[in-house]
């Protein structure tokens, strides 16, 4: 019985070539963004990138100075003062 099943299948290239023809022409179907289009998402992404690394640092140099400074009692301590 899976003798059979296994027989029905095609073979690995016959199936491979068969992926690579129906994703092509799925590709041809895609409605690819513009250079302006492209331009204004990535100044978009590096903009919200920027902002949520600049509150990253921000969060993280509060919290450092407060386990620095609660034990130890030598106040506020700087990535430049170190």
């Amino acid at each position: 019985m899976a003798a059979q099943q296994k027989a029905k299948r095609p073979n690995l290239f016959k199936r491979l070539g068969s992926f690579f023809v129906k994703s092509w022409s799925e590709l041809k179907k895609v409605s690819w963004p513009n250079f302006k289009t492209v331009l204004k998402n990535l100044g978009i992404v590096l903009l919200v990138v920027l902002a949520f690394s600049v509150i990253i640092l921000i969060a993280d140099m509060i919290f450092a100075n407060l386990l620095i400074s609660l034990p130890s009692g030598n106040g506020w301590v700087w990535p430049w003062n170190r």
